[in-house]
């Protein structure tokens, strides 16, 4: 018997060491997704902290941070909770970024932060909702 319980609001983890960046991001996913809980992280090792605390759906994440960079963060966030999606950002895509992006199976988006790649990136949420959703009506 189908239950009628809503999805929980979708958690979007949205890491970078600009606070104006994290703004951008939030503002434009907020636009778009004014449902989901976002939670800021202003580093590699706060957004394995926060990742750990809130189970994020989805991690938006800038690629060159001090300390731990997005790709090695992301490493150990999809080693504890290898369901959650990630993206990372970047203003300097370069050949090893990319093969390292794609070793550990996420996507790698172009920075400035625009909502047509805000837009991309959210795809990725409703295709893992979507995904969840199914699996719910198998079970």
């Amino acid at each position: 018997m189908p239950h009628d319980t809503p999805n929980p609001p979708p958690v979007i983890l949205v890491v970078d060491d600009s606070k104006i960046s994290r703004n951008i991001a939030c503002g434009l996913i907020r636009n778009r997704r004014p449902e989901a809980r976002l939670i800021e992280a202003g580093d590699g090792a706060e957004a394995i902290a926060q990742a750990r605390v809130h189970g994020p759906a989805l991690v938006v994440m800038d690629v060159n941070m001090p300390g731990l960079t997005g790709i090695e963060a992301a490493a150990q966030i999809l080693g504890e909770r290898p369901d959650t999606r990630i993206v990372l950002l970047t203003a300097n895509v370069q050949a090893a970024t990319q093969a390292k992006a794609q070793a550990l199976g996420i996507g790698l988006f172009r920075k400035p932060i625009k909502g047509e790649v805000i837009d991309q990136i959210l795809r990725l949420l409703g295709a893992a909702q979507s995904a969840e959703a199914a699996a719910e009506v198998a079970a």
